[in-house]
């Protein structure tokens, strides 16, 4: 009889307590197992860092004290990202901004450095280089409620797109952007001379006009204009009871003012935009009384990326690397390989 009790109870045992036992073990230790690897690989991706070669590192200058400082190309882009574009557009016009503003950066320093002489690759001046801004300034500047928020999308959207850049021709391409094309951006020759580059033609683009960015005006006195003009133009004379005193002459591909008749001048339309301060060369004008009025449509030179064409096709569904290809003519986005 105890021979009997002690066979069933070895039986329970083995047939129900010893499964839970081993099971409870082997969960144990495949969580624990689990973690560890969730733990190793998550700081894995926190570490790595895309090489891009002899571009790891960039000097940037500080256009506000002349400082030269040494920084990791991508936490440089996120300074240039959330400087550049608003972080309120969607996240793929971000990503498209920073692959932009990466491919750039690699292209100055590649093609004759502007800064050199202060011993700098690019600088913080965008009328020179591009916008940036250190994280600590950017965030102080956001609303306290989209701080956080705003951060994140700045930096998955250059992390996201860690190591890509624009290329034709498996060059790296000279990417530029600019804020509104006000619906068609331009060709590179119209802006800065030279011959035109393949990919940097004029495009059309939807969605633009919904923007702050999209329209201006300027009013000028005509005694203001005169002086504006002569400090560039001396000899300019101009009789305004003269019928079309004031006319443009031409457009160019992109509907902007290619030349303007501007009383004994015949002026591009880049140099008055310039002159005269206007958003882009996109303009009308028209003499009102004693005042001249410039009606200007989008913001910038018009080359390139349009920014809210960038958001205006995100909105659309459009990836970012769909936004590129469709501001650069031709090109690829490819992984930086130096």
């Amino acid at each position: 009889m105890k021979n009997l009790l002690l066979i069933t109870l070895g039986v329970i045992f083995i047939t129900f307590l010893l499964p839970i036992i081993f099971t409870k073990q082997f969960q144990t230790y495949d969580t624990a197992v689990t973690l560890e690897n969730n733990t190793v690989t998550n700081t894995v991706n926190e570490e790595i860092q895309y090489n891009y070669g002899e571009f790891n590192t960039i000097k940037l200058l500080h256009h506000d004290t002349m400082e030269v400082e040494e920084i990791d190309l991508d936490t440089y882009l996120l300074g240039v990202v959330s400087a550049e574009m608003p972080a309120s557009y969607e996240q793929e016009a971000l990503k498209a901004q920073a692959v932009v503003a990466r491919t750039y950066t690699i292209y100055v320093i590649k093609n004759g450095n502007k800064h050199e002489a202060e011993g700098a690759d690019i600088c913080t001046n965008s009328a020179c280089c591009q916008a940036w801004i250190n994280k600590e300034d950017r965030l102080s500047k956001w609303d306290e409620l989209n701080r956080e928020e705003y951060w994140n999308k700045i930096e998955k959207a250059v992390n996201e797109t860690k190591g890509k850049i624009i290329t034709y021709n498996n060059e790296v391409i000279d990417a530029f952007f600019h804020a509104n094309s006000g619906g068609k951006t331009e060709n590179v020759s119209v802006v800065w001379g030279g011959a035109d580059l393949p990919y940097l033609q004029s495009v059309e683009t939807a969605g633009e006009e919904g923007y702050t960015q999209y329209s201006s005006e300027v009013i000028l006195t005509k005694a203001e204009l005169d002086e504006m003009v002569k400090k560039n133009h001396p000899e300019f004379s101009i009789n305004y009871d003269e019928e079309n005193c004031i006319q443009i002459l031409e457009y160019t591909e992109g509907n902007r003012v290619k030349t303007l008749k501007l009383g004994n001048l015949e002026l591009s339309g880049v140099e008055v935009r310039s002159m005269l301060s206007l958003k882009s060369a996109n303009f009308t004008v028209q003499i009102e009384g004693d005042n001249i009025k410039f009606e200007v449509i989008g913001y910038g030179h018009g080359v390139g990326m349009s920014q809210t064409g960038a958001d205006s096709l995100a909105k659309s569904g459009s990836g970012y690397e769909d936004i590129i290809k469709h501001f650069y003519t031709g090109v690829e986005v490819k992984d930086a390989n130096f």
